[in-house]
């Protein structure tokens, strides 16, 4: 499991200085939620740590996991925000609903990073059982809410340096 190795993104020390003006959306599933707020406390740490003041970030809750792309998309379109860390805890139960819920999740966020160019971020957890979501939201394994804020950072710097290339 690649979770396992404990790649964070946060091995480096990057400067992320020049997007500090830069709006940042959280969205965050309520389903789970125990689980959601520590991902979404460790998203919000690391803007704190490269400098984002609090009226430059947007945090909005959805009921589930399903709703994060829709709601990604809506911040976009109107909040104008410059990226997106989606949040979420998928847990498998005994029905196929986790399949069709991870599937769905995943397809959305990423059809919308390839249809807006906004980087939206997937930080949804999809874990056999609770354990397994406690141990990537600040356990053993880190915080998939940190995971997925540098994400949204390294690809907002990658967009931010082709654009000055290009003018």
């Amino acid at each position: 499991m690649a979770t396992e190795l404990k790649d964070n993104l946060n091995s480096d020390n990057p400067d992320f200085s020049s997007l500090n003006n830069y709006k940042i959306a959280i969205v965050v599933s309520e389903w789970n939620k125990d689980i959601t707020n520590l991902l979404k406390n460790g998203a919000i740490k690391i803007l704190a740590k490269y400098g984002f003041d609090e009226k430059n970030i947007i945090i909005k809750y959805v009921p589930g996991s399903f709703e994060l792309p829709l709601a990604s998309k809506y911040l976009i379109d109107y909040a104008n925000v410059d990226g997106v860390i989606s949040l979420g805890c998928v847990i498998e139960g005994k029905t196929k609903h986790f399949d069709y819920v991870c599937l769905g999740v995943t397809q959305g966020i990423m059809d919308i990073n390839i249809n807006t160019g906004i980087p939206v971020a997937f930080g949804v957890l999809t874990t056999k059982n609770k354990q397994q979501a406690e141990e990537r939201a600040g356990g053993k394994y880190g915080n998939k809410g940190e995971d997925a804020a540098l994400t949204v950072l390294k690809m907002l710097k990658i967009k931010t340096e082709l654009m000055d290339e290009k003018k």
